[in-house]
């Protein structure tokens, strides 16, 4: 992941209402949520919810797919996992093998 890529990524994140929005994909797994029923479980406004969810795809977290009238969101886990591995390519003081076993345990083929 280039460094670009990466703060877009942790921009998006970083802001309580995006989080709790890509938390809740992460929890629905790769069946995803349709946008109504994220404004639902987190009591979102329509407009509200559409902003963040723009925001998100807009760094690769998040991805729709239209179910006729309906829309449908799903965490990219992808993305995220190229986020934690550009967050620890340097951890425990460079020897990457270290934290391999984290790295590996991120890989799971969740989505």
């Amino acid at each position: 992941m280039e460094m670009n890529h990466a703060l877009d990524s942790l921009s998006a994140l970083a802001h309580e209402g995006r989080l709790q929005v890509f938390r809740l994909l992460v929890r629905a797994g790769p069946e995803g949520m349709a946008a109504g029923e994220i404004a639902t479980a987190l009591q979102f406004r329509a407009n509200t919810l559409s902003n963040h969810l723009n925001i998100l795809a807009a760094s690769g977290l998040v991805r729709a797919l239209r179910e006729g009238r309906s829309i449908r969101y799903f965490a990219e886990m992808q993305t995220m996992r190229g986020l934690l591995g550009f967050l620890m390519e340097d951890c425990c003081g460079g020897n990457a093998a270290l934290c391999q076993p984290l790295l590996d345990q991120i890989a799971c083929d969740c989505t």
